[in-house]
């Protein structure tokens, strides 16, 4: 009973961070029209989407990996790697580089690729699993890295940019209520999404602090300034 209270919970919260990742993608359209003499992806980190694509595509195939397939994993994952897929692609039109373009291909081609596995339905052994287990670690601290370079963007720019408060703010509370769904399933399965929403809380509040910071600080304004000039 708790396991499933806590995964409608955690769920519906995790649809909260969903419409966070919608007003990113709004933010970015509208941007379009409204300033349209800036790159509408301006300050967005190509790395910490990536990674967050990479975050949910590892609990993703985590969820179909454990001996009871879970339902609240799986599918709220796959619609937020679509959703992050989307901002990836958003970037890589908007800049076209190299490194964009290539980025977004390979995260396509990764989720292509998991869907088939998955609709072939083969039997996940233990060390599948484990393996499983092992990205979602490594994710991790891909999650850190990536978060801590939107954060250093944020920062040599003194602005925020295409980013958007809201979606940090709804997928910091959906990574709180995926804890007590972890802590609900065992730490036995659920100690990997303990370790990530962790990471993710903790960058998280780093991020909606720079929202303050750009406003509050005479050194950000300085930044924007020079930025203008140049």
């Amino acid at each position: 009973m708790g396991y499933h209270l806590t995964g409608i919970i955690s769920s519906i919260f995790f649809f909260l961070s969903i419409a966070g990742y919608l007003t990113q993608i709004r933010l970015i359209w509208r941007r379009k029209i409204n300033v349209p003499e800036q790159p509408a992806t301006a300050v967005l980190s190509l790395n910490q989407f990536s990674v967050s694509y990479l975050a949910f595509f590892s609990f993703f195939i985590y969820g179909f990996c454990l001996e009871r397939f879970n339902h609240y994993l799986v599918w709220t994952r796959l619609i937020a790697c679509v959703l992050a897929l989307e901002i990836v692609y958003e970037i890589a039109k908007d800049r076209r580089t190299t490194a964009a373009i290539g980025t977004f291909l390979v995260l396509a081609l990764s989720l292509l690729a998991a869907l088939v596995f998955l609709a072939l339905g083969p039997e996940i052994t233990i060390q599948g699993k484990g393996l499983s287990q092992a990205l979602i670690v490594c994710v991790a601290v891909l999650l850190a890295q990536g978060y801590a370079h939107q954060i250093n963007r944020i920062r040599k720019a003194g602005e925020t940019g295409a980013v958007s408060w809201w979606m940090h703010f709804l997928t910091m509370v959906k990574d709180v209520s995926t804890i007590a769904f972890a802590v609900a399933m065992g730490l036995s399965a659920g100690w990997p999404m303990i370790i990530m929403c962790s990471v993710s809380i903790s960058t998280k509040v780093i991020i909606l602090w720079q929202f303050e910071w750009v406003k509050r600080s005479p050194i950000a304004l300085a930044r924007r300034e020079v930025l203008r000039d140049s």
